[in-house]
């Protein structure tokens, strides 16, 4: 088994996990495409482009915060990896998992942020 393979927690491994922010980066790249496409017609002078532009700019400011979670995530992992972990023979140590922990908790209320964002538009 490579290091990839190897679980980290819950049922996660190295590479679905950069599955995840490969597939994170190609989705919020086709929504962000998407929205700027229906915006488009909502634009007819210069004050109508400075309304909707912010609007742009949050959306795509809270994808690269997502985006950046899982990196350090990633980071984390590698680093975990490279140095073989804890003593104890497992992947991550307490502290590691309890940060990824943290970062998942985090990332899943921006989520859920975003999802409410979303159907109010």
């Amino acid at each position: 088994m490579s290091d990839f393979d190897k679980v980290i927690f819950k049922g996660k491994t190295f590479s679905s996990i950069l599955e995840d922010i490969y597939k994170n980066s190609k989705k919020k790249e086709s929504q962000i495409k998407s929205l700027i496409e229906e915006l488009k017609p909502l634009i007819g002078s210069m004050g109508d482009a400075i309304s909707v532009v912010p609007l742009i700019k949050e959306y795509l400011e809270i994808g690269v915060k997502n985006d950046e979670q899982l990196i350090k995530m990633a980071a984390i992992i590698q680093r975990a990896m490279s140095t073989g972990g804890s003593d104890s023979g497992d992947l991550l140590s307490d502290e590691e998992i309890e940060q990824l922990t943290k970062m998942a908790v985090e990332m899943n209320g921006e989520e859920v942020k975003e999802e409410e964002e979303d159907e109010s538009i």
